[in-house]
């Protein structure tokens, strides 16, 4: 049977890049791994945020749009993105949220302490603490690899469908139901980072795609040959497959579940640094070569972006 190891990126839409580089690099202390354009529309950016190397399971990309419409989290989506902390960096935690004027709150669920809170354009994240996963080797401002988020913990599903998710999750991509607890089923793979997956299992109405609303999850596969063969078990399980998307840093493959949720399949190689080296990731506009004539072009267009300490402030 096939097993993912777990996620490996999450994809959302949001507001002011400027804002988003703020909120992530600034205030979560996340690092830019990536600075490029969206493929299908390179008017757009597509900035990739995780740990120092760009670690797959540690990568929350977006899409930001400047004065787009907001959207609504709802069925159909991935409605809560969880991070991992390191054991006791709950009250660094707390502080700095608080620092920066955060609205946050303590929940408990199947055995965890979360921080939940909001972005500056409306995405639900959580923190929580976890013994797995490597030190975030980044520092920005207050946060050093003490306390820097590790990558992801994992995520909360929003599903029309919940329970043909739920099969699609131990039936297709290979995770284990490890309980339940009052609305929530939780599964979990055998990665270090981004393993934990809560299904909701009410249905709270379908959600609207805009500012502040995941696009798509991604799952891990170990290379090209493994994908391959995803693309075929998934295809054989009923579900239509796109064939293989080169993404420069990535291959992908999407298709959509039961539930409407948006889910790829991306490769862990070729990673961030072939077109960077491990020091200089997230410096320089990157584009694809089809783009490559249009760079001047795009560098006038696009909005600036900066990162900042906000902690000398």
């Amino acid at each position: 049977m096939k097993k993912t190891a777990g996620i490996h990126h999450i994809t959302a839409i949001v507001g002011h890049p400027q804002e988003n580089v703020e909120f992530y690099a600034s205030v979560l202390g996340l690092r830019l791994v990536k600075k490029t354009v969206n493929f299908d529309d390179p008017g757009t950016y597509h900035l990739y945020f995780g740990n120092d190397s760009g670690r797959p399971g540690s990568i929350i990309t977006f899409f930001p749009w400047a004065n787009a419409y907001q959207g609504k989290i709802g069925d159909g989506q991935v409605g809560v993105t969880s991070y991992a902390i390191p054991e006791g960096s709950m009250p660094f935690w707390e502080k700095r949220l608080a620092k920066f004027n955060i609205d946050f709150q303590k929940t408990e669920r199947f055995g965890e302490t979360y921080l939940t809170f909001d972005d500056v354009h409306g995405l639900h994240l959580e923190l929580v603490e976890r013994v797995n996963g490597e030190v975030n080797n980044w520092t920005i401002g207050d946060v050093t690899p003490e306390v820097a988020i590790k990558g992801f913990s994992g995520a909360t599903l929003f599903s029309a469908q919940p329970e043909e998710t739920a099969k699609l999750l131990t039936d297709v991509m290979g995770l284990e139901k490890v309980g339940e607890e009052g609305d929530l089923i939780r599964f979990t793979s055998e990665g270090d980072i981004g393993n934990t997956v809560d299904l909701k299992k009410l249905i709270s109405g379908r959600g609207q795609m805009g500012v502040g609303t995941v696009h798509h999850i991604a799952w891990r596969a170990t290379d090209d040959a493994d994908q391959l063969d995803w693309r075929d078990h998934v295809q054989n399980n009923g579900f239509g497959v796109t064939p293989v998307r080169d993404r420069n840093y990535f291959n992908a493959i999407y298709f959509k579940e039961h539930g409407e949720i948006l889910f790829e399949i991306a490769t862990d190689p070729p990673g961030f640094a072939h077109d960077e080296s491990y020091e200089t990731m997230g410096t320089d506009l990157k584009l694809p070569e089809q783009y490559e004539i249009y760079r001047g072009q795009l560098e006038q267009s696009l909005i600036p972006i900066d990162i900042k300490d906000l902690d000398k402030n």
